[in-house]
């Protein structure tokens, strides 16, 4: 079963469309995981500020440059999770009370919200941090389609209902998004948006299709499944994609920086 077509197909916000035109397309999928998720708990347990911006700055890099995509695209995908980082890091930088404390504090008549240097020094390093890890994680999402991810965890024996639950609701996620698109240009093409009751009007009116429509769409995919012989085991084309010396160089350049930032820098 071939998943490319699936992937150009719901819209500008699929995933797998960055990924089938990477050119690190080519990598060996599981030496790209398994590198990525390595960083990743680099970046976690040893919570520095200077390692998390080393891969953060690696991982970019490797995708722009490696993957070929473009920086504007890229930081445009990195500004997704930017509202929920924010605002969790809002938690650690300030402090609610009703008493003045605090290097920096703000009286807004009922309460002060302070904060100490130390406080934003932790807010800041938690931000790089997240951008880090969301750097690892687009290091395999960006450039490994779904059907090699799919591949990897059956490598790893991962019990077959996970992993194929993992894929359709990967997958119907975009299912609902595409017709919620095409409904919503639909009521703005009927002035469904000209007024704020019209827009509550048009939000419901939306919602409340949007169960039968998708509930539809998974049905045709279904059948379009079955039409293709489906057994209830979704398996997909792998190409043999050797790991070069040149890819193991790379992750051993950025293992042998992090370890020196360790050891120097502390």
């Amino acid at each position: 079963m071939s998943d490319k077509r699936a992937g150009h197909s719901h819209g500008s916000l699929s995933i797998d469309q960055y990924a089938y035109g990477s050119a690190m397309r080519s990598w060996n999928p599981s030496f790209k995981i398994i590198t990525a998720a390595v960083f990743l708990v680099c970046v976690i347990a040893m919570d520095r500020l200077p390692v998390s911006l080393l891969v953060l700055f690696f991982m970019a890099l490797t995708v722009m440059a490696g993957g070929r995509l473009s920086p504007l695209r890229y930081l445009r995908l990195m500004a997704v999770p930017l509202a929920f980082i924010i605002l969790g890091s809002i938690a650690v930088a300030f402090d609610f009370s009703l008493s003045r404390g605090g290097d920096y504090c703000l009286f807004l008549g009922f309460f002060y919200i302070s904060a100490t240097g130390k406080s934003l020094l932790e807010a800041g390093s938690l931000i790089v941090k997240a951008f880090s890890a969301v750097s690892c994680l687009y290091l395999i999402t960006l450039t490994t389609p779904m059907g090699e991810i799919v591949g990897f965890f059956r490598k790893l024996h991962v019990p077959k209902l996970l992993v194929e639950l993992m894929y359709m609701i990967y997958r119907f996620i975009f299912i609902l998004y595409d017709s919620e698109r095409k409904m919503t240009v639909a009521a703005r093409s009927r002035l469904g948006y000209h007024s704020l009751k019209a827009s509550w009007y048009s939000f419901g009116r939306i919602f409340s299709n949007l169960l039968v429509v998708s509930m539809r769409r998974a049905g045709a995919y279904y059948d379009a499944l079955e039409s293709r012989c489906y057994n209830g085991d979704l398996r997909f084309w792998e190409d043999k994609k050797p790991v070069r010396p040149l890819q193991v160089l790379w992750a051993l350049a950025l293992g042998a920086l992090i370890l020196a930032l360790r050891l120097f820098v502390g």
